[in-house]
Protein backbone atom coordinates (compact mmCIF):
# COMPACT_ATOMS: atom_id res chain seq x y z
CA UNK A 1 0.00 0.00 0.00
CA UNK A 2 2.27 2.16 0.96
CA UNK A 3 5.23 1.75 -1.87
CA UNK A 4 2.07 2.18 -4.39
CA UNK A 5 1.13 5.25 -2.87
CA UNK A 6 4.74 6.53 -3.05
CA UNK A 7 4.98 5.39 -7.03
CA UNK A 8 1.78 7.39 -7.60
CA UNK A 9 2.66 10.53 -6.20
CA UNK A 10 6.16 10.17 -8.43
CA UNK A 11 4.44 9.83 -11.69
CA UNK A 12 2.24 12.13 -10.81
CA UNK A 13 5.06 14.78 -10.96
CA UNK A 14 6.39 13.39 -14.14
CA UNK A 15 2.85 14.36 -15.59
CA UNK A 16 2.14 18.26 -16.95
CA UNK A 17 -1.00 18.61 -14.23
CA UNK A 18 -2.48 21.76 -12.94
CA UNK A 19 -0.65 22.99 -10.27
CA UNK A 20 -4.20 21.98 -7.99
CA UNK A 21 -4.20 18.91 -9.13
CA UNK A 22 -0.71 17.79 -7.87
CA UNK A 23 -1.06 19.86 -4.40
CA UNK A 24 -5.00 17.75 -4.13
CA UNK A 25 -3.32 14.38 -5.10
CA UNK A 26 -0.39 14.52 -2.85
CA UNK A 27 -2.68 15.26 0.10
CA UNK A 28 -4.94 12.33 -0.86
CA UNK A 29 -1.56 10.25 -1.24
CA UNK A 30 -0.75 11.25 2.41
CA UNK A 31 -3.94 10.51 4.00
CA UNK A 32 -3.83 6.85 2.74
CA UNK A 33 -0.97 6.03 3.97
CA UNK A 34 -0.52 8.20 7.22
CA UNK A 35 -3.00 8.20 10.47
CA UNK A 36 -3.59 11.39 10.22
CA UNK A 37 -6.56 13.91 11.21
CA UNK A 38 -4.60 16.77 9.68
CA UNK A 39 -2.46 17.67 7.19
CA UNK A 40 -0.75 21.00 6.04
CA UNK A 41 2.22 21.58 3.09
CA UNK A 42 3.35 25.31 3.49
CA UNK A 43 5.55 27.06 1.27
CA UNK A 44 8.11 29.35 2.89
CA UNK A 45 7.30 32.73 1.18
CA UNK A 46 9.42 36.27 1.87
CA UNK A 47 9.94 35.80 5.63
CA UNK A 48 6.85 33.30 6.02
CA UNK A 49 5.20 29.81 6.38
CA UNK A 50 2.02 30.28 2.95
CA UNK A 51 -0.31 26.81 3.34
CA UNK A 52 -0.69 25.93 -0.31
CA UNK A 53 -2.34 22.84 0.81
CA UNK A 54 -4.64 21.68 3.32
CA UNK A 55 -6.60 18.37 4.31
CA UNK A 56 -8.86 18.00 7.24
CA UNK A 57 -8.79 21.85 8.10
CA UNK A 58 -10.82 24.15 7.99
CA UNK A 59 -10.52 26.23 4.34
CA UNK A 60 -10.05 29.66 5.78
CA UNK A 61 -5.97 28.74 6.89
CA UNK A 62 -5.32 28.19 2.87
CA UNK A 63 -5.78 32.60 3.44
CA UNK A 64 -3.30 32.83 6.23
CA UNK A 65 0.01 33.17 6.78
CA UNK A 66 2.29 32.05 9.66
CA UNK A 67 5.54 33.88 10.86
CA UNK A 68 8.14 31.29 12.25
CA UNK A 69 9.00 33.74 15.23
CA UNK A 70 5.27 33.60 16.72
CA UNK A 71 5.00 30.01 15.82
CA UNK A 72 7.90 28.20 17.94
CA UNK A 73 6.47 25.07 16.96
CA UNK A 74 6.81 25.82 13.16
CA UNK A 75 10.49 26.77 13.75
CA UNK A 76 11.48 24.22 15.38
CA UNK A 77 10.51 22.37 12.26
CA UNK A 78 12.46 24.68 10.03
CA UNK A 79 15.29 24.53 12.30
CA UNK A 80 15.58 20.77 11.32
CA UNK A 81 16.71 18.67 8.74
CA UNK A 82 15.22 15.34 10.12
CA UNK A 83 11.48 15.12 11.06
CA UNK A 84 10.89 16.13 14.30
CA UNK A 85 8.22 14.26 16.78
CA UNK A 86 6.63 16.18 18.94
CA UNK A 87 5.58 14.64 22.67
CA UNK A 88 2.19 14.15 23.41
CA UNK A 89 2.53 17.07 26.50
CA UNK A 90 4.86 19.43 24.32
CA UNK A 91 4.93 22.95 25.74
CA UNK A 92 4.58 24.63 22.12
CA UNK A 93 1.20 25.19 20.71
CA UNK A 94 -0.07 24.21 17.91
CA UNK A 95 -0.30 26.46 14.83
CA UNK A 96 -3.93 24.92 13.75
CA UNK A 97 -5.57 25.57 17.18
CA UNK A 98 -9.63 25.91 16.28
CA UNK A 99 -8.72 25.26 12.75
CA UNK A 100 -9.83 21.58 13.10
CA UNK A 101 -12.30 20.67 10.76
CA UNK A 102 -13.30 17.66 12.82
CA UNK A 103 -13.63 20.10 16.14
CA UNK A 104 -13.02 23.27 15.49
CA UNK A 105 -13.13 24.06 19.06
CA UNK A 106 -10.73 21.85 20.41
CA UNK A 107 -7.46 23.33 21.29
CA UNK A 108 -4.61 20.61 20.29
CA UNK A 109 -2.75 20.27 23.41
CA UNK A 110 -2.49 17.05 23.76
CA UNK A 111 -2.39 14.78 19.92
CA UNK A 112 0.59 13.59 18.23
CA UNK A 113 2.41 15.94 15.53
CA UNK A 114 5.00 15.39 13.39
CA UNK A 115 6.81 18.16 11.32
CA UNK A 116 8.94 18.09 8.38
CA UNK A 117 11.38 21.13 7.00
CA UNK A 118 11.45 20.90 2.64
CA UNK A 119 14.15 21.10 0.44
CA UNK A 120 14.91 21.60 -2.88
CA UNK A 121 18.99 21.57 -3.77
CA UNK A 122 19.85 22.86 -0.28
CA UNK A 123 17.23 25.69 0.05
CA UNK A 124 14.53 25.68 2.86
CA UNK A 125 11.50 25.71 0.09
CA UNK A 126 8.52 24.76 3.05
CA UNK A 127 7.47 22.77 5.61
CA UNK A 128 4.98 19.51 6.02
CA UNK A 129 3.14 19.12 9.11
CA UNK A 130 1.09 16.07 10.05
CA UNK A 131 -1.60 15.85 13.00
CA UNK A 132 -3.45 13.24 14.91
CA UNK A 133 -5.57 13.35 17.48
CA UNK A 134 -5.22 10.32 18.67
CA UNK A 135 -2.00 10.42 20.88
CA UNK A 136 0.95 7.45 19.08
CA UNK A 137 -0.99 7.41 16.15
CA UNK A 138 2.48 7.94 14.15
CA UNK A 139 4.64 5.32 16.82
CA UNK A 140 4.82 2.87 14.01
CA UNK A 141 5.94 4.96 11.33
CA UNK A 142 9.59 4.80 10.58
CA UNK A 143 11.55 8.28 10.04
CA UNK A 144 12.51 6.75 7.01
CA UNK A 145 8.74 6.97 5.79
CA UNK A 146 8.62 10.54 6.78
CA UNK A 147 11.45 11.39 4.96
CA UNK A 148 10.23 9.98 1.72
CA UNK A 149 7.01 11.71 2.26
CA UNK A 150 8.89 15.46 2.68
CA UNK A 151 11.53 14.91 -0.41
CA UNK A 152 7.88 13.84 -2.52
CA UNK A 153 6.49 17.07 -0.66
CA UNK A 154 9.32 19.31 -1.61
CA UNK A 155 9.57 18.08 -5.59
CA UNK A 156 5.40 18.96 -5.54
CA UNK A 157 6.21 22.62 -4.40
CA UNK A 158 9.33 22.60 -7.11
CA UNK A 159 7.08 21.23 -9.89
CA UNK A 160 4.45 23.68 -9.36
CA UNK A 161 6.46 27.07 -8.93
CA UNK A 162 8.29 25.36 -12.05
CA UNK A 163 4.87 26.00 -13.50
CA UNK A 164 4.37 29.36 -12.32
CA UNK A 165 7.57 29.88 -13.74
CA UNK A 166 6.00 28.41 -17.11
CA UNK A 167 2.62 30.70 -16.64
CA UNK A 168 5.13 33.83 -16.29
CA UNK A 169 6.32 33.02 -19.53
CA UNK A 170 3.53 32.30 -21.14
CA UNK A 171 2.25 35.90 -19.96
CA UNK A 172 5.39 37.32 -21.25
CA UNK A 173 4.92 35.93 -24.72
CA UNK A 174 0.88 36.96 -24.64
CA UNK A 175 2.34 40.29 -23.18
CA UNK A 176 5.44 40.85 -25.00
CA UNK A 177 4.57 44.82 -24.75
CA UNK A 178 5.19 44.52 -21.60
CA UNK A 179 8.75 42.72 -21.52
CA UNK A 180 11.85 43.49 -22.68
CA UNK A 181 13.93 41.17 -24.26
CA UNK A 182 16.61 39.95 -22.54
CA UNK A 183 19.82 40.75 -25.07
CA UNK A 184 22.69 42.45 -23.85
CA UNK A 185 22.93 45.80 -23.94
CA UNK A 186 25.67 46.77 -26.33
CA UNK A 187 27.46 49.81 -25.72
CA UNK A 188 26.76 51.05 -28.84
CA UNK A 189 22.79 51.18 -27.80
CA UNK A 190 23.47 53.95 -25.01
CA UNK A 191 25.72 56.79 -27.06
CA UNK A 192 26.88 59.48 -25.51
CA UNK A 193 29.85 61.23 -24.93
CA UNK A 194 28.86 64.71 -23.73
CA UNK A 195 30.09 65.77 -20.33
CA UNK A 196 26.25 65.36 -19.40
CA UNK A 197 26.04 61.96 -20.78
CA UNK A 198 28.78 60.56 -19.12
CA UNK A 199 27.98 61.92 -15.46
CA UNK A 200 24.63 59.92 -16.46
CA UNK A 201 26.25 57.04 -17.47
CA UNK A 202 28.58 57.73 -14.11
CA UNK A 203 25.01 57.82 -11.75
CA UNK A 204 23.69 54.45 -13.63
CA UNK A 205 26.82 53.04 -12.75
CA UNK A 206 26.78 53.91 -8.79
CA UNK A 207 22.99 53.04 -8.54
CA UNK A 208 22.10 50.13 -10.95
CA UNK A 209 23.90 47.30 -8.47
CA UNK A 210 21.62 48.71 -5.44
CA UNK A 211 17.94 47.37 -4.46
CA UNK A 212 17.33 51.51 -4.52
CA UNK A 213 14.27 52.55 -5.89
CA UNK A 214 15.08 54.81 -9.10
CA UNK A 215 12.96 57.42 -10.95
CA UNK A 216 14.48 58.84 -14.58
CA UNK A 217 13.07 62.12 -15.26
CA UNK A 218 12.94 63.72 -18.62
CA UNK A 219 11.41 64.73 -21.34
CA UNK A 220 9.86 62.88 -23.96
CA UNK A 221 11.70 61.05 -25.90
CA UNK A 222 15.41 61.52 -24.27
CA UNK A 223 15.67 57.49 -23.83
CA UNK A 224 14.36 57.09 -20.36
CA UNK A 225 13.39 53.50 -21.67
CA UNK A 226 17.05 52.95 -23.00
CA UNK A 227 17.97 54.11 -19.20
CA UNK A 228 15.99 51.50 -17.37
CA UNK A 229 17.34 49.07 -19.57
CA UNK A 230 20.62 50.03 -18.62
CA UNK A 231 19.79 50.07 -15.27
CA UNK A 232 18.84 46.37 -14.79
CA UNK A 233 21.35 44.97 -17.54
CA UNK A 234 24.16 46.24 -14.93
CA UNK A 235 22.09 45.30 -11.94
CA UNK A 236 22.14 42.15 -9.72
CA UNK A 237 18.33 41.16 -11.24
CA UNK A 238 19.75 40.88 -15.00
CA UNK A 239 19.35 37.38 -15.34
CA UNK A 240 15.30 38.14 -14.12
CA UNK A 241 12.64 39.68 -16.55
CA UNK A 242 12.56 43.70 -16.82
CA UNK A 243 8.75 43.72 -17.24
CA UNK A 244 7.10 47.53 -18.22
CA UNK A 245 4.34 49.41 -17.89
CA UNK A 246 2.90 51.51 -19.09
CA UNK A 247 0.78 53.58 -16.81
CA UNK A 248 -0.81 56.36 -19.58
CA UNK A 249 -2.19 53.50 -21.07
CA UNK A 250 -4.03 51.71 -17.87
CA UNK A 251 -7.83 51.80 -18.04
CA UNK A 252 -8.83 53.07 -14.83
CA UNK A 253 -11.70 50.16 -15.02
CA UNK A 254 -8.18 47.44 -15.83
CA UNK A 255 -5.32 48.92 -13.88
CA UNK A 256 -5.47 47.19 -10.77
CA UNK A 257 -6.00 44.12 -12.52
CA UNK A 258 -3.26 44.61 -14.70
CA UNK A 259 -0.22 45.41 -12.27
CA UNK A 260 -1.54 43.02 -9.42
CA UNK A 261 -3.90 40.31 -11.39
CA UNK A 262 -7.30 38.67 -10.60
CA UNK A 263 -8.75 35.52 -10.11
CA UNK A 264 -10.89 33.37 -11.90
CA UNK A 265 -14.35 34.92 -11.98
CA UNK A 266 -13.33 38.15 -10.10
CA UNK A 267 -15.33 40.11 -12.21
CA UNK A 268 -17.58 39.39 -15.57
CA UNK A 269 -14.48 38.50 -18.22
CA UNK A 270 -11.86 37.00 -15.90
CA UNK A 271 -11.76 33.92 -17.11
CA UNK A 272 -9.11 32.33 -15.71
CA UNK A 273 -6.19 33.40 -12.88
CA UNK A 274 -3.85 35.88 -14.26
CA UNK A 275 -1.03 37.35 -12.96
CA UNK A 276 0.05 40.77 -12.92
CA UNK A 277 3.06 42.65 -13.68
CA UNK A 278 4.13 42.97 -10.02
CA UNK A 279 3.92 39.08 -10.27
CA UNK A 280 5.69 38.63 -13.74
CA UNK A 281 8.84 40.76 -12.33
CA UNK A 282 9.06 38.78 -9.06
CA UNK A 283 12.67 38.73 -8.13
CA UNK A 284 13.26 41.18 -11.71
CA UNK A 285 12.40 44.91 -12.54
CA UNK A 286 8.93 46.46 -12.75
CA UNK A 287 10.09 49.48 -14.73
CA UNK A 288 6.82 51.80 -14.08
CA UNK A 289 6.62 54.72 -17.67
CA UNK A 290 4.83 57.81 -16.92
CA UNK A 291 3.78 56.91 -13.67
CA UNK A 292 2.68 60.29 -12.97
CA UNK A 293 -0.40 59.16 -14.92
CA UNK A 294 -1.82 57.19 -12.07
CA UNK A 295 -5.10 58.08 -10.26
CA UNK A 296 -4.89 58.75 -6.86
CA UNK A 297 -6.32 55.81 -6.09
CA UNK A 298 -4.18 53.51 -7.77
CA UNK A 299 -1.26 55.33 -6.50
CA UNK A 300 -2.38 54.82 -2.54
CA UNK A 301 -2.20 50.84 -3.68
CA UNK A 302 0.75 50.87 -5.43
CA UNK A 303 2.25 52.94 -2.57
CA UNK A 304 1.21 49.70 0.01
CA UNK A 305 2.51 47.24 -2.65
CA UNK A 306 6.18 49.15 -2.28
CA UNK A 307 5.93 49.79 1.85
CA UNK A 308 4.57 45.86 2.37
CA UNK A 309 6.35 43.67 -0.39
CA UNK A 310 2.92 42.00 -0.76
CA UNK A 311 0.06 42.24 -3.10
CA UNK A 312 -3.49 41.03 -3.38
CA UNK A 313 -4.95 39.56 -6.58
CA UNK A 314 -8.45 40.78 -7.20
CA UNK A 315 -10.91 37.92 -6.04
CA UNK A 316 -8.09 36.39 -3.95
CA UNK A 317 -8.53 36.67 0.22
CA UNK A 318 -4.38 35.96 0.70
CA UNK A 319 -1.60 38.15 -0.01
CA UNK A 320 1.52 37.02 -2.18
CA UNK A 321 4.87 37.89 -1.92
CA UNK A 322 6.59 39.90 -3.85
CA UNK A 323 10.43 40.99 -4.68
CA UNK A 324 10.56 43.22 -6.69
CA UNK A 325 12.87 46.07 -7.47
CA UNK A 326 11.18 49.48 -8.86
CA UNK A 327 12.37 52.10 -11.78
CA UNK A 328 9.68 55.01 -12.49
CA UNK A 329 10.20 57.26 -15.20
CA UNK A 330 8.23 60.39 -16.02
CA UNK A 331 8.52 63.77 -18.23
CA UNK A 332 5.89 65.74 -16.20
CA UNK A 333 7.31 67.40 -13.05
CA UNK A 334 6.09 65.41 -10.04
CA UNK A 335 7.20 67.63 -7.49
CA UNK A 336 4.73 70.11 -9.02
CA UNK A 337 1.81 67.70 -9.45
CA UNK A 338 2.41 66.73 -5.67
CA UNK A 339 1.91 70.46 -5.01
CA UNK A 340 -1.38 70.17 -7.27
CA UNK A 341 -2.37 67.57 -5.24
CA UNK A 342 -1.93 65.11 -8.46
CA UNK A 343 0.79 63.12 -7.09
CA UNK A 344 1.22 61.90 -3.43
CA UNK A 345 3.79 62.71 -1.79
CA UNK A 346 4.65 59.67 0.26
CA UNK A 347 4.67 57.49 -3.13
CA UNK A 348 6.83 60.50 -4.66
CA UNK A 349 9.21 60.18 -1.65
CA UNK A 350 9.20 56.45 -1.69
CA UNK A 351 10.21 56.11 -5.71
CA UNK A 352 12.59 59.20 -5.75
CA UNK A 353 15.36 57.38 -3.53
CA UNK A 354 17.56 58.14 -6.29
CA UNK A 355 16.63 60.51 -9.40
CA UNK A 356 18.00 60.41 -12.25
CA UNK A 357 17.81 63.63 -15.10
CA UNK A 358 17.98 62.30 -19.09
CA UNK A 359 19.38 65.57 -20.31
CA UNK A 360 17.69 66.94 -23.84
CA UNK A 361 18.95 66.43 -27.19
CA UNK A 362 19.52 70.45 -27.46
CA UNK A 363 22.02 70.04 -24.63
CA UNK A 364 23.90 67.36 -25.79
CA UNK A 365 24.37 68.00 -29.96
CA UNK A 366 27.95 67.31 -29.87
CA UNK A 367 26.45 63.92 -29.89
CA UNK A 368 24.48 64.15 -32.26
CA UNK A 369 26.76 62.50 -34.71
CA UNK A 370 27.31 59.74 -32.67
CA UNK A 371 23.61 58.97 -32.80
CA UNK A 372 23.84 59.65 -36.69
CA UNK A 373 26.26 57.06 -37.28
CA UNK A 374 24.08 54.29 -34.57
CA UNK A 375 20.54 55.32 -36.45
CA UNK A 376 21.82 54.98 -39.93
CA UNK A 377 23.06 51.91 -39.35
CA UNK A 378 20.61 50.38 -37.63
CA UNK A 379 17.54 51.50 -40.29
CA UNK A 380 19.19 50.05 -43.17
CA UNK A 381 16.69 47.15 -42.97
CA UNK A 382 13.78 49.22 -41.83
CA UNK A 383 13.96 51.26 -45.47
CA UNK A 384 14.94 48.27 -47.73
CA UNK A 385 18.94 48.78 -47.83
CA UNK A 386 21.07 45.98 -47.67
CA UNK A 387 23.76 45.80 -44.33
CA UNK A 388 26.45 46.53 -46.70
CA UNK A 389 25.07 49.49 -48.13
CA UNK A 390 26.26 52.94 -47.31
CA UNK A 391 24.65 55.40 -45.97
CA UNK A 392 25.99 58.89 -45.20
CA UNK A 393 25.12 63.03 -44.48
CA UNK A 394 26.63 65.81 -45.87
CA UNK A 395 28.22 68.28 -44.05
CA UNK A 396 25.68 70.79 -44.55
CA UNK A 397 22.70 68.08 -43.66
CA UNK A 398 25.10 67.14 -40.16
CA UNK A 399 25.42 71.07 -39.89
CA UNK A 400 21.51 71.43 -40.01
CA UNK A 401 20.68 68.61 -37.48
CA UNK A 402 23.30 70.19 -34.76
CA UNK A 403 21.51 73.33 -35.23
CA UNK A 404 18.00 71.85 -34.93
CA UNK A 405 16.44 72.26 -30.90
CA UNK A 406 15.11 68.98 -31.65
CA UNK A 407 11.31 69.45 -29.35
CA UNK A 408 11.26 65.92 -29.83
CA UNK A 409 14.67 64.69 -28.73
CA UNK A 410 16.07 61.47 -29.89
CA UNK A 411 13.03 59.71 -31.20
CA UNK A 412 12.38 62.85 -33.30
CA UNK A 413 15.96 62.44 -34.69
CA UNK A 414 15.48 59.19 -35.60
CA UNK A 415 11.91 60.06 -37.47
CA UNK A 416 13.48 62.68 -39.15
CA UNK A 417 16.85 60.06 -40.13
CA UNK A 418 14.00 57.53 -41.61
CA UNK A 419 12.37 59.59 -43.47
CA UNK A 420 15.80 61.65 -45.33
CA UNK A 421 17.23 58.42 -45.80
CA UNK A 422 14.01 56.40 -47.59
CA UNK A 423 13.72 59.57 -49.48
CA UNK A 424 17.80 59.69 -50.63
CA UNK A 425 17.57 55.95 -51.17
CA UNK A 426 14.86 56.52 -54.14
CA UNK A 427 17.37 58.71 -55.69
CA UNK A 428 20.38 57.19 -55.29
CA UNK A 429 22.48 55.20 -57.62
CA UNK A 430 25.17 54.24 -55.71
CA UNK A 431 25.96 55.45 -52.14
CA UNK A 432 22.84 56.74 -50.73
CA UNK A 433 23.80 60.78 -49.62
CA UNK A 434 21.47 62.77 -46.93
CA UNK A 435 21.14 66.34 -48.55
CA UNK A 436 19.80 69.42 -47.07
CA UNK A 437 16.84 68.87 -49.11
CA UNK A 438 15.90 65.53 -48.10
CA UNK A 439 15.44 66.54 -43.92
CA UNK A 440 11.95 67.51 -42.84
CA UNK A 441 11.42 68.29 -39.47
CA UNK A 442 8.23 68.23 -36.84
CA UNK A 443 5.21 69.03 -38.72
CA UNK A 444 6.43 70.43 -41.80
CA UNK A 445 4.94 68.81 -44.92
CA UNK A 446 7.35 66.67 -46.24
CA UNK A 447 6.83 68.07 -49.60
CA UNK A 448 9.10 70.79 -48.87
CA UNK A 449 13.19 71.28 -48.26
CA UNK A 450 15.15 72.09 -45.24
CA UNK A 451 15.64 75.40 -46.38
CA UNK A 452 12.11 76.77 -45.62
CA UNK A 453 13.07 76.09 -41.92
CA UNK A 454 15.38 78.65 -41.06
CA UNK A 455 13.06 80.47 -38.01
CA UNK A 456 14.69 78.25 -35.50
CA UNK A 457 18.08 78.86 -36.44
CA UNK A 458 18.97 81.76 -37.31
CA UNK A 459 22.34 81.30 -37.48
CA UNK A 460 22.27 78.56 -39.97
CA UNK A 461 23.76 78.51 -43.14
CA UNK A 462 20.60 78.18 -45.21
CA UNK A 463 19.26 81.64 -43.24
CA UNK A 464 19.99 83.72 -46.17
CA UNK A 465 18.85 81.34 -49.80
CA UNK A 466 22.26 82.30 -51.55
CA UNK A 467 24.66 81.50 -48.39
CA UNK A 468 22.90 78.39 -48.40
CA UNK A 469 23.35 77.77 -51.84
CA UNK A 470 27.10 78.46 -51.55
CA UNK A 471 27.38 76.36 -48.48
CA UNK A 472 25.62 72.80 -50.26
CA UNK A 473 27.82 73.63 -52.99
CA UNK A 474 30.75 74.08 -51.07
CA UNK A 475 30.00 71.42 -49.12
CA UNK A 476 29.45 68.75 -51.44
CA UNK A 477 31.93 69.65 -54.54
CA UNK A 478 33.29 66.31 -54.05
CA UNK A 479 30.07 65.15 -55.25
CA UNK A 480 28.33 64.79 -58.18
CA UNK A 481 24.93 65.67 -57.28
CA UNK A 482 22.46 64.46 -60.38
CA UNK A 483 18.31 64.89 -60.55
CA UNK A 484 16.14 62.20 -59.07
CA UNK A 485 15.96 59.18 -61.60
CA UNK A 486 12.08 58.45 -61.50
CA UNK A 487 12.12 54.53 -62.17
CA UNK A 488 8.95 53.63 -60.49
CA UNK A 489 5.45 55.29 -59.99
CA UNK A 490 4.23 57.76 -57.49
CA UNK A 491 1.88 54.88 -56.61
CA UNK A 492 4.88 52.68 -55.64
CA UNK A 493 6.74 55.36 -53.53
CA UNK A 494 3.98 56.13 -51.59
CA UNK A 495 3.52 52.58 -50.81
CA UNK A 496 6.63 52.10 -49.63
CA UNK A 497 6.48 54.79 -47.61
CA UNK A 498 3.65 53.79 -45.80
CA UNK A 499 5.11 50.70 -45.06
CA UNK A 500 7.80 52.38 -43.75
CA UNK A 501 5.86 54.00 -41.68
CA UNK A 502 3.93 51.11 -40.15
CA UNK A 503 6.95 49.45 -39.37
CA UNK A 504 8.66 52.19 -37.56
CA UNK A 505 5.46 52.40 -35.57
CA UNK A 506 5.40 49.12 -34.91
CA UNK A 507 8.86 48.95 -34.03
CA UNK A 508 8.51 51.85 -31.60
CA UNK A 509 5.57 50.38 -30.04
CA UNK A 510 7.62 46.86 -29.40
CA UNK A 511 5.51 45.50 -32.04
CA UNK A 512 2.01 46.24 -30.45
CA UNK A 513 -0.99 47.13 -33.10
CA UNK A 514 -3.23 48.61 -30.62
CA UNK A 515 -0.40 51.12 -29.49
CA UNK A 516 1.17 51.56 -33.35
CA UNK A 517 -2.88 52.51 -34.22
CA UNK A 518 -3.12 55.01 -31.88
CA UNK A 519 0.52 56.46 -32.49
CA UNK A 520 -0.92 56.84 -36.59
CA UNK A 521 -4.39 58.10 -35.13
CA UNK A 522 -5.42 55.04 -37.36
CA UNK A 523 -8.78 52.66 -36.25
CA UNK A 524 -6.54 49.33 -34.94
CA UNK A 525 -8.34 47.16 -37.76
CA UNK A 526 -8.24 49.81 -40.38
CA UNK A 527 -4.05 49.56 -39.62
CA UNK A 528 -5.12 45.99 -40.30
CA UNK A 529 -6.69 46.11 -43.57
CA UNK A 530 -3.60 48.80 -44.23
CA UNK A 531 -0.63 46.52 -43.37
CA UNK A 532 -2.41 43.53 -45.23
CA UNK A 533 -2.76 45.47 -48.40
CA UNK A 534 0.81 46.36 -47.89
CA UNK A 535 1.77 43.27 -47.82
CA UNK A 536 2.89 43.40 -44.42
CA UNK A 537 1.30 40.55 -43.14
CA UNK A 538 -0.55 37.66 -44.72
Amino acid sequence: MLEQTLLDIALDLSQSLPKKALYQRFMTAVNQVMPCDAVALLEYQGHELVPVAVDGLLPEVLGMGFSPEDHPRLQAIMASKQPIRFNADSELADPYDGYLVIDPKRVLDVHACIGCSLFVEGRLVGVLTLDALNVGAFDAIDDITIATLAALAAATIRNVNLLNQLDRQQYKLDDNDSVFKQKPLKKSDFIGETPCMQALKDDIRIVANSELSVIIGGETGVGKELVARSLHAQSKRRAQALVQVNCAALPDTLAESELFGHSKGAFTGAAKDRMGKFELAHQGTLFLDEVGELSLELQAKLLRVIQEGEIQRIGLDRNIHVDVRIIAASNRNLLQRVKEGLFREDLYHRLCVYPLNVPPLRERQDDIPLLCGNILTNLKHKIGLSSAKTVRLTQAAMQKLQGYPWPGNVRELQHVLMRAALKASAEAKGITVIQLHHLTFACEPMSQGLTELTAFNSNSPDSNPSTSDETFAAANREEKVEPPVISRSFNDRVADFQRQVIRQSLDDNSQVWAKAARQLQLDRGNLHRQAKRLGLIP
